[in-house]
């Protein structure tokens, strides 16, 4: 945790820094310990265990901005460190646009825990760490004739962080979080090598999946067997929740401040318009107690808000930070979403999937690309065949191409299968009339 003589050197640092040539200042000292544990068929094939600290101070002497990070926290030290600093960002090119924060912009405190870290962290012992990894892989391991390796992992990891800025923000955060990893490979036919994987993972200990994980990540890895390109066409596309948010990816890219600032944006000057389906709706929660991505303030200092970001298919809002709104010429919003909650259907990926006469369930990405300019796309994609609402043929070496706003103006249907651990809380979704080439 960041204690008070902690808080007391970040303090003395940022008016270190206001003596000695700077106009304004923003320091931000963090503290963290990880761990974790591998295991690649039943035997420890690594494990690590750290903790670091480190200060991170901005500059912004004479018009010009600098940053600069340190792990060596002695004043003696810092004092050079920060001297050095200031020396340097004077050779930078001016730049206006590099300011702080207006302090009515910042979080002023009063809200309530967001309950973001686990008591019980240090209390975990390694021997129940490893017990976890090694039974996912004891889940895989000699359950089938034909795998060829499994590894699981376990990782935790604990960070806290303490702001201030010379304008008036103080603020502080603490978080938890645990991950449980299994993975397989099995033989498939001729040279084929199949892998598949599952995970869960939580910000609280004793809500982390414990059982289940290696068998999901085994089944998984089995049902692509046989994988081949089917026919080309124009098909019902349903995405599962592990890779629905890959496809939500491009279109938040588009509503950054840098791309609107740089013109690289096929969303440029599309606020308040309809852009997407009129069943898309889009909230940035960032208040949502015990859920990954909640905070109060970003990066900056800047209060967090609900944040409509499509309503019905219209585009609400740019995610605008300082710098880019100080470019702009327009007001800030804040640097990035914290959790993204879409509005949901009634039914699971299962209920899509009966509900598709033919089309392919895809479970996977492979590599491809969305051009940010225009909105166009190419990704290389697996899954499966669905038939009169069922699960036919495993598929893969498949691409899917088209434009990221005529995908979205054509979402079929919502599911309503969120992954809990996910702070992009999107479903599995259905796009009807997508182009598929295979054959």
């Amino acid at each position: 945790m960041i204690t008070n003589d902690n808080k007391a050197l970040a303090q003395w640092a940022m008016e270190y820094a206001l003596k000695n040539g700077c106009q304004a200042s923003r320091v931000g000292l963090y503290k963290g310990t990880n761990s974790s544990f591998e295991i690649r068929d039943m035997k420890t094939d690594r494990l690590t265990q750290a903790s670091e600290s480190s200060l991170v101070i901005h500059l912004f002497v004479d018009g010009r901005y600098g940053s600069f990070s340190t792990n060596r926290l002695e004043k003696k030290e810092l004092e050079k460190f920060i001297q050095n600093g200031i020396d340097s960002t004077r050779y930078l090119a001016e730049d206006l646009a590099r300011t702080l924060p207006d302090p009515s912009l910042y979080y002023k405190g009063g809200g309530k825990d967001l309950q973001l870290l686990d008591t019980r962290f240090d209390a975990i012992q390694p021997d129940s760490k490893k017990d976890l990894a090694m039974k996912v892989c004891d889940e895989i391991m000699g359950k089938d004739p034909r795998i060829i390796s499994s590894t699981s992992s376990y990782g935790d990891e604990r960070n806290a962080s303490y702001m201030i800025a010379s304008n008036g923000f103080e603020g502080e955060r603490a978080s938890s979080s645990f991950t449980l990893v299994g993975s397989v490979s099995i033989k498939g036919e001729g040279e084929a090598r199949p892998e598949s994987y599952w995970y869960d993972s939580s910000i609280f200990y004793d809500a982390l999946i414990k059982e289940g994980i290696g068998k999901k990540a085994l089944e998984r890895v089995i049902r692509k067997l046989g994988q081949k390109k089917i026919a080309s066409g124009k098909y019902t596309m349903v995405v599962d929740n592990m890779n629905s948010a890959r496809l939500i990816s491009p279109i938040l890219g588009a509503i950054y401040g840098s791309s609107i600032q740089q013109k690289n944006s096929f969303l440029l000057d599309k606020l308040n318009q309809k852009v997407i389906g009129d069943n898309v709706t889009i909230i940035d929660e960032p208040h949502m107690a015990k859920k990954q991505g909640a905070r109060y303030f970003d990066g900056e200092g800047v209060a967090t808000k609900r944040l409509p970001v499509f309503e019905n298919g219209v585009l609400k809002t740019y995610y605008i930070d300082i710098y880019n709104a100080n470019k702009l010429g327009t007001t800030p919003t804040i640097s990035g979403p914290s959790i993204l909650t879409m509005q949901m259907g009634s039914k699971n990926e299962s209920g899509l999937i009966a509900s598709v006469e033919k089309g392919i369930l895809v479970t996977g990405f492979n590599g491809g690309n969305s051009n940010s300019s225009t909105g166009d796309f190419s990704y290389g994609v697996e899954g499966f065949l669905i038939e009169n609402g069922k699960l036919t043929q495993p598929v893969s070496e498949m691409n899917i191409t088209g434009n990221m706003l005529t995908l979205w103006s054509n979402l079929k249907e919502i599911g309503n299968d969120v992954r809990e651990s996910s702070s992009w809380r999107i479903p599995s979704l259905a796009f009807e009339e997508v182009d598929f080439s295979g054959l």
